[in-house]
């Protein structure tokens, strides 16, 4: 089974890339690029070699109590990884370091993996309902094996096991994921006191640029108007909102830009979102001012600030939700790291 998390309900369980850059322009959807990695002409392919077989020769890269952890295990698990680690590497010897941290991350998982369940069993009391393991082979036979039984047959003689190893499989994986998010549970309540800590220690974490709070109006050329008629058209729609209207509702009536229908809202952007033919007429306004018409080839632009946040450390108020989640995750990871140190400090462990 996958060491990928599902998330499962029944009974008494409880239910449970790629940097993207942007260069935003108002009257644009704000097209990103990709820091993906790409292959260019000319350039060498690298290899996808995992580099398992050099790393343990006999095949076996572990044993955790009576469990053999084997090469083919490993690969299972990090199949799905190469080809996007041969994307994102900028070199062979880069690709081989990351492969390599991944295998350690995943042969240290496949471990943890049998320790945990060894220690579920400790208690004779604890039991997984036989219904829920029937429930969940019928899930992985329709979601996996497309409800097909001689698919699932299939793999099962493929991957030298038969029916009653998938099972014990099914169950281990229920346990696994279970006792995994039963530790993630964090009962600790975060005092006051410690997010006003954490907020003084860690202040630069919460600069923010300028920010705006942006709705535009976009006139295009589309229907053959020049760049005067367009500048005409803007000038209008100024004189109709000094006299009292919305620029909402201009920009539902007039805008001809994506978001008209949502009254020209672009929401919250920074300085550093927009181009500087529009973020210097823009960062120099108030709440509730709007700028003159700004040409360009795309069209006639009037970009309205709605409100505004000035460059500076955010308020300890406005990030304390955010310190909360912090410090929560910060104790949940520190608890469940002792609890895995504890059983493989109890457990038996061989590394080859």
């Amino acid at each position: 089974m996958t060491l990928r998390c599902r998330l499962l309900a029944v009974f008494w369980f409880a239910a449970p890339g790629t940097a993207v850059f942007a260069q935003n322009l108002p009257g644009s959807d704000f097209p990103a690029q990709s820091a993906t990695a790409t292959v260019t002409p000319g350039q060498t392919p690298l290899s996808t070699d995992d580099g398992l077989n050099l790393r343990f020769a006999d095949g076996i890269v572990a044993i955790a109590e009576d469990k053999v952890i084997t090469v083919d295990d490993v690969r299972r698990e990090i199949a799905p990884y190469v080809q996007q680690y041969q994307r994102e590497a900028r070199s062979q010897e880069e690709f081989n370091e990351k492969i390599e941290s991944l295998q350690d991350s995943i042969i240290q998982q496949l471990i943890d993996r049998v320790l945990i369940i060894k220690d579920f069993h400790k208690d004779e009391k604890r039991r997984i309902p036989v219904s829920f393991v029937d429930s969940q082979m019928a899930d992985e036979l329709a979601n996996r094996f497309d409800g097909d039984r001689s698919k699932l047959l299939a793999y099962l003689r493929a991957s030298g096991k038969t029916m009653k190893d998938y099972r014990q499989d099914t169950e281990d994986d229920i346990i696994y994921h279970y006792e995994l998010q039963q530790q993630r549970k964090s009962e600790n309540v975060i005092s006051p006191v410690r997010i006003e800590q954490f907020y003084k220690e860690n202040k630069d974490q919460f600069y923010q640029e300028d920010q705006v709070y942006l709705r535009l109006i976009e006139l295009t050329h589309a229907n053959g108007d020049t760049d005067s008629q367009l500048q005409f058209k803007a000038e209008n729609i100024l004189s109709r909102m000094r006299s009292g209207e919305k620029f909402s509702d201009l920009a539902k009536q007039l805008s001809e830009d994506s978001r008209r229908s949502k009254g020209g809202d672009w929401g919250w952007r920074k300085r550093s979102d927009m181009k500087p033919e529009f973020a210097e007429p823009v960062f120099s306004l108030k709440k509730g001012e709007c700028t003159a018409p700004i040409i360009t080839a795309d069209g006639c632009f009037l970009l309205y600030v709605e409100d505004r946040r000035y460059a500076g450390i955010q308020p300890i108020d406005q990030v304390r939700t955010q310190i909360e989640a912090v410090l929560s995750t910060q104790m949940t990871n520190a608890s469940e790291e002792k609890w895995l140190e504890r059983l493989r400090r109890d457990g038996y462990v061989k590394h080859f």
